[in-house]
């Protein structure tokens, strides 16, 4: 069966059970009549809804990540990546973590005005900013709303240190922010490359950027002196892990700074979804793909623990690590990912903030 929604990622749009909202399912006598009448369903629109949260920086105690806060620009995103492990965060909006996390996004105009306010507090200890940990801060609709540059602007003017990661070459257009700011110490950007097959990438992120672009843009920040690094996240068992070594070399050609990787993983709603994907798009391997999925993870579809999810476990987890580490010696990559050690020291509180008036 041909998907009925090109161009997007998620071939279902249920919603979640797991917070008991009432269930609605259509009837599939009715859904063949309907479209033997008027043909086969509309292009879904991405619409955009405003939010006005309270705070912008969220906290994080994580041992798996290399930063305590993040900020989201948005809700959502209309890449539509299948394996975003994001997708089950629309759940609490009483929104389907497939098709709706793609299509009804959300935006908060206010970001750049609420970091400056929490900047400002006289409490605030400086330490990296992470962007791009849930939703990307470039997708589409950045376009437009321009709300990621607003907050960059922010962080620069107050010497702040950021850690950005998209999947997209729309970065390259806040160069003039983050150009200087790296010359400072004060940032860094990771490219998300998880295939170099135009048609797999299509497939596995519908509207993200090509991956030529990205590794392009990868270029571009390196000659700027931005240090950058490539991302292969996730790697997929018997679909893109073929690709690792040439992901590792052409990196290194771009002018990466190193490169890192984490196997899929498949939270909450994101499974039913991937395996939906999988047999749209791979039925002749999503039996051989799951049953490497699940060695990966204790058996399951997904294993949450702390200092597993990231890795995995098994004979394939130790394989991938083995292939790596090869990959990237043989590409002048050293075999660990190096420190970023962006600099604190140099943060200001924001022009106006109260901290400044003694």
């Amino acid at each position: 069966m041909a998907n009925p929604r090109p161009h997007r990622g998620a071939t279902l749009n249920s919603q979640s059970a797991r917070f008991n909202l009432p269930q609605a399912e259509e009837d599939d006598d009715w859904r063949d009549a309907r479209t033997l009448i008027d043909g086969a369903p509309p292009p879904v629109r991405t619409t955009v809804t405003v939010e006005h949260p309270r705070t912008i920086i969220s906290r994080n105690q994580s041992p798996d990540v290399p930063f305590d806060r993040s900020i989201n620009a948005y809700r959502g995103c209309e890449h539509g990546c299948i394996y975003c492990f994001a997708r089950p965060s629309h759940a609490y909006h009483d929104l389907s973590p497939g098709l709706d996390f793609e299509t009804k996004l959300f935006a908060k105009p206010d970001a750049a005005a609420l970091l400056r306010a929490e900047l400002g507090k006289p409490g605030y200890a400086c330490a990296p900013i992470a962007m791009g940990t849930n939703t990307d801060p470039y997708q589409p609709i950045e376009r437009e709303w321009r709300i990621t540059r607003s907050l960059i602007e922010v962080l620069a003017e107050c010497d702040h240190p950021l850690v950005i990661t998209t999947k997209s070459d729309r970065v390259v257009r806040d160069l003039d922010l983050l150009g200087p700011m790296a010359a400072k110490g004060l940032v860094a950007v990771a490219m998300s490359v998880t295939s170099l097959d135009p048609r797999v990438a299509m497939t596995l992120e519908p509207r993200a950027t090509t991956p030529e672009r990205r590794l392009a843009a990868v270029r571009t920040l390196s000659d700027a002196g931005v240090p950058t690094y490539v991302n292969m996240a996730p790697v997929i068992p018997a679909i893109t892990d073929s690709e690792v070594e040439t992901i590792v070399a052409r990196a290194a050609a771009a002018g990466a700074l190193g490169v890192s990787y984490i196997p899929v993983r498949l939270p909450w709603e994101v499974a039913p979804l991937f395996r939906a994907w999988l047999d749209e798009h791979y039925p002749d391997r999503a039996g051989k793909v799951m049953a490497i999925v699940q060695s990966l993870r204790g058996g399951k579809d997904n294993d949450p623990r702390f200092g597993m999810r990231m890795k995995g476990q098994g004979p394939w987890a130790e394989l991938l690590r083995t292939r790596f580490r090869i990959a990237r010696g043989k590409a002048g990559f050293p075999d660990r990912r190096r420190s970023l050690d962006l600099r604190c020291d140099l943060f200001r509180k924001p022009a106006g903030a109260q901290g400044e008036l003694f």
